[in-house]
């Protein structure tokens, strides 16, 4: 007989702790996301996104790296999940890039002049 799918997640232990935190954190990109355009340039538009995607990443992060608050199975379960961008923690912990934004400032053919620094290269949690 075949297994059934669900689609029911199972939750690492710890999650309880953070839970609050990245909810309210969801909401704001729900926001962002159904803000209006009128007014903006395209990339404008998409600033607040970027800084809320940051602040995500910026908190799993600091919980798993600085402080060591969750353990490593609620870490990698937030990064398979999405709550996380799992190729910007990579970029934080090589030296050098420890106060990068997003993927996307470092992309020099995103940007005029090829240079990598963007409008809102740092932003604070």
């Amino acid at each position: 007989m075949p297994k059934v799918k669900t689609d029911r997640v199972k939750y690492s232990e710890g999650w309880e702790m953070i839970e609050p935190t990245l909810r309210e954190l969801q909401a704001k990109m729900r926001e962002a996301e159904n803000e209006t355009h009128d007014g903006k340039r395209k990339c404008e538009s998409l600033w607040p996104i970027f800084k809320i995607t940051h602040q995500k990443s910026r908190y799993i992060f600091y919980l798993y790296h600085r402080r060591n608050e969750i353990s490593k199975a609620l870490y990698e379960f937030c990064l398979d999940q999405g709550y996380a961008d799992r190729n910007l923690i990579a970029k934080w912990k090589n030296p050098g890039y420890e106060r990068l934004c997003c993927l996307r400032c470092m992309q020099p053919r995103d940007h005029n002049f090829a240079s990598w620094m963007g409008p809102n290269y740092e932003w604070h949690l």
